[in-house]
């Protein structure tokens, strides 16, 4: 714990200006990050008798180890530049939202040819028509399910409707009568355009004109004696009044808002949103947050705005966005909403009528949801506190791992070696700190020489980022101008760990532009997210008994590391090894220490497997023409369309091979060597006519498209994966 008074900035360093700051550790990772419209008079709150603090902004200020600020013109600027930093950053200090996904909504494609009606998630897109969010796809799927009956378009996907094009045979929609095929023509262009376009009609609440058409044309059918025409008129109007009855009015004039309820204690709070569109409420989200600071409700606002509006596109944002309380300041929120929308956005609290008895209903949703997760998260978060505690008491360390790394190693009899790292901190997943490691310094098979391998290159990067960050000035605070800081871009270039040490699920991790940024001894200020190796942890667990624990602990002792405990999980028996030790820990089967290490050391096998596994289909799927210097993709499956196969490209002539679009005579005549090369029984050329001789016995050979052959395929053969 750190004595704030260390590294507290002189009054006068501080700037009476708007601005952002953030706190960093001793590690100089952002544990928070905070705006102001005074810095000067909002850090002075920070560093005042401990004992007037909040306690967890006590825990906060003696976590810290240092504090840096820039400096913005205006509010607005400074609600943006906070809301990137914690995107960025993810300080574990700040308010976050948990349970918030991704919500679906119903998607009409009215920028393609052919519309089609589907469930879509995240960024939107121009020239699509949005309807929702709503809470569940099964939502939206029932819903379109009783529509599809009235207005039929397609919801195939385009290698569906490739497909039926090419076979002249419609799909199951289409022969029950819930899509009009424009695959196979059975209606035009236009003709399905206004079906797609009579959805969205119905979808934004135009629904009443519909159905009373559709009435008459059931009662003049029934007049008429067509009974058949008009009981399935009947069965339409049904469909549409129960889909109808899903999305009850709740508000007069086809109004547009957001109503967004809190309710909270004071060690968390739960937020509810209700989106109301066309006066219909079509769809509802819930998050749930730790109250890891003194906050009012206003606040608690603030952040539930820029968790919904930060990332959405700019007519996500309704005309009206109802609240329990005002940020305060509400000026430069309200003007960033209406930045979003691209007009007036009315943020407000509602008083009387319709509005203030919906506001009551959503209160009521968020108190439900703010009592059911309490009930879980009591026995969760006894559960995981009792868990750490019994690992350190097992393992003889001075407090509860907090940060937990496992390790594994991964191969195919030798082949494609990996390792995989995984995190865990508070006994929970750390999934954008998870690592993966390609092994390096030898051939073959050896899980003891791989397991060093890895924790010295973990560790060699971890000491760097230690003596990097350690050149830095001790109270160090940043000062930067408006003119010159830059708001990190999420559309930033990423790139790709030299080391291929990769990120969790990615091949590359976010280049951060710090041309701007502050520098100190020649050093630009692009560290502080916890996205690197520069955390350590408390606990390094191997996946192994002996062998690799001793290797692990041979790996930090050489690195001069002494402050990181390590154990290795076996998989026999469970038992819990130590290193130098001759006798496992072993933990009782009830224990919950053993539960959160067997859950580790499972999660670590997953991520190595999934990564031997797909750079074992990567070497499956290779071919021969992989190897052909300055051929590219194009120009590849253009040979093999033009002659079907690897091997019947082989066979071919120089001359033959030119007459493919793009190949020069050049270039066949290295494909021709390539392939030669490359095949089982090396045909020659002849150099006088140009064409590929081959042996006798070459009819008996298998085709060549890189894939070994061997014995079982590979789904056969997982058996074996270590």
């Amino acid at each position: 714990m750190a004595d704030p008074s260390s590294y507290r900035p002189k009054p006068g360093q501080i700037p009476d200006s708007p601005g952002v700051y953030r706190f960093r550790d001793e590690h100089r990772r952002v544990i928070y990050v905070g705006k102001a419209k005074s810095l000067r008079q909002r850090l002075a709150n920070y560093f005042q008798d401990l004992a007037g603090l909040h306690p967890r902004t006590r825990t906060m200020v003696t976590t810290a180890a240092s504090v840096e600020w820039t400096v913005v013109s205006t509010e607005v600027e400074a609600l943006q530049l906070e809301y990137s930093w914690i995107k960025e950053y993810d300080p574990r200090f700040n308010v976050k939202y948990r349970d918030d996904k991704s919500y679906p909504y119903l998607a009409v494609t009215m920028n393609e040819e052919f519309p089609r009606v589907q469930v879509m998630r995240g960024h939107k897109k121009k020239g699509v028509r949005y309807f929702g969010p709503y809470a569940h796809a099964w939502a939206i799927r029932d819903t379109v399910d009783l529509l599809l009956r009235v207005f039929p378009v397609r919801t195939c996907s385009a290698g569906v409707f490739k497909n039926a094009s090419r076979t002249g045979r419609p799909c199951l929609l289409g022969y029950i009568g819930k899509c009009s095929a424009p695959c196979v023509e059975r209606v035009s262009a236009e003709e399905h355009r206004e079906l797609a376009e009579e959805f969205c009609d119905f979808m934004t609440g135009r629904t009443g004109t519909y159905i009373r058409r559709l009435e008459q044309q059931m009662m003049e059918a029934a007049d008429e004696m067509e009974y058949e025409r008009a009981a399935r008129l009947r069965d339409d109007i049904e469909a549409l009044k129960k889909a109808m009855e899903k999305n009850a009015v709740v508000l007069a004039d086809a109004t547009d808002a957001d109503l967004i309820a809190v309710a909270e204690d004071e060690l968390e709070a739960a937020v509810q949103i209700f989106h109301v569109r066309g006066g219909r409420v079509r769809g509802q989200r819930g998050w749930v947050t730790d109250k890891v600071e003194e906050i009012t409700t206003g606040a608690l606002v603030e952040h539930a705005l820029q968790q919904l509006y930060g990332e959405e596109t700019g007519d996500a944002v309704p005309k009206e966005v109802l609240v329990p309380a005002l940020p305060d300041p509400v000026e430069p929120v309200q003007e960033w909403l209406s930045g979003r929308r691209g007009s007036n956005v009315s943020l407000r609290i509602p008083q009387r009528g319709d509005k203030r008895a919906l506001m009551e209903t959503v209160e009521r949703n968020a108190q439900q949801a703010l009592v059911l997760h309490k009930t879980k998260r009591a026995s969760d978060l006894t559960t995981r506190s009792r868990a750490l505690e019994e690992i350190a008491e097992a393992l003889d360390l001075d407090s509860a791992p907090l940060r937990i790394e496992c390790y594994d190693i991964s191969h195919l009899q030798g082949d494609d070696v990996v390792a995989s790292m995984v995190v865990f901190e508070d006994g929970l997943q750390r999934k954008s700190e998870y690592r993966r490691f390609q092994i390096k310094g030898f051939e073959g098979q050896d899980d003891v020489r791989s397991m060093h391998e890895v924790i010295t290159r973990r560790f060699k990067r971890y000491l760097a980022e230690k003596e990097r960050t350690g050149e830095w000035a001790d109270g160090e605070n940043t000062l930067t101008d408006a003119s010159s800081a830059r708001l990190p871009d999420a559309s930033a270039a990423r790139l790709t760990d030299a080391s291929s040490d990769h990120p969790a699920d990615a091949s590359s991790e976010p280049l951060t532009d710090t041309s701007s940024a502050p520098l100190t001894n020649g050093l630009k200020d692009d560290d502080g997210r916890p996205k690197r190796f520069a955390y350590p942890p408390q606990l390094v667990v191997v996946d192994g008994g002996q062998p690799q624990v001793a290797a692990a602990q041979r790996a930090l002792d050489e690195l001069g590391i002494d402050d990181i405990a390590v154990c290795g999980l076996a998989k026999r028996l469970e038992e819990v090894w130590l290193p130098g030790e001759d006798d496992p820990v072993v933990l009782p089967r009830t224990s919950e220490g053993l539960y959160l290490l067997q859950r580790v050391r499972d999660e670590a096998h997953r991520f190595a497997i999934t990564y031997q596994r797909t750079k074992r289909a990567k070497r499956f799927r290779s071919s021969p023409l992989d190897d052909v210097p300055g051929l590219g993709e194009t120009r590849k499956q253009a040979l093999i369309k033009h002659f079907g196969s690897v091997k019947k490209l082989r066979a071919a002539t120089i001359d033959q091979i030119c007459e493919v679009p793009g190949i020069g005579r050049k270039t066949a005549e290295t494909i021709a060597v390539a392939l030669a090369q490359a095949a089982p029984a090396a045909p020659a050329v002849n150099t006088a006519t140009g064409e590929i001789m081959e042996d006798e016995e070459s009819d008996t050979t298998a085709e060549t498209s890189g894939e070994p052959v061997s014995a079982g395929a590979p789904d056969e053969r997982r058996g074996q994966e270590r």
